[in-house]
């Protein structure tokens, strides 16, 4: 399968992930050092091999993708999502696309009626930037995990309601 066939608000450049844009997502993450991109491989798998899957990714393309964005369901709740991945290719950050892509999901889950959005991070001082994006982008600090991902790591939870009237449609 090419590309899913979901409900997207309106955006010329946001549109789902196909097969043909993964060298370039994989560059967008090997760019940002999230982990080894080799591993997307079995992370997007599903998306592609079942039409049923309900999770969704997302890229950002001008050309070519340099952003990505995943996101899921949270198992055993109604209504609940995780934000996964995102990320902007370093050279294409500071201009507004993450925030885009933010705020295209946030409308997406928004159409059909979901509750709530989660987004979870480091709490190394290194991911101070990312914890900023977050907070500007209306989301709060919801919980931390001391030393969840090794010692001296904390992992942090952010949290926004998609049923405020903060999310535009």
């Amino acid at each position: 399968m090419e590309s899913k066939n979901i409900e997207i608000p309106i955006n010329q450049n946001i549109r789902p992930v196909t097969l043909n844009d993964i060298p370039a997502v994989k560059k967008v993450i090997d760019a940002n050092g999230l982990f080894p991109s080799d591993m997307l491989d079995d992370m997007i798998s599903d998306y592609f091999e079942h039409n049923n899957s309900s999770d969704f990714w997302l890229t950002y393309a001008d050309h070519e993708p340099v952003a990505i964005a995943y996101c899921a369901p949270e198992k055993m709740t109604e209504g609940t999502w995780n934000l996964y991945l995102i990320a902007v290719h370093p050279d294409c950050q500071g201009k507004g696309l993450g925030t885009s892509m933010v705020r295209y999901i946030e409308q997406m889950l928004t159409k059909r009626r979901e509750r709530l959005l989660l987004v979870e991070t480091s709490g190394l001082a290194e991911f101070e930037r990312t914890r900023a994006f977050y907070r500007q982008c209306g989301y709060d600090e919801e919980a931390r995990i001391r030393e969840f991902y090794q010692a001296g790591e904390d992992k942090i939870v952010f949290r926004k309601s998609l049923t405020d009237k903060n999310i535009t449609n």
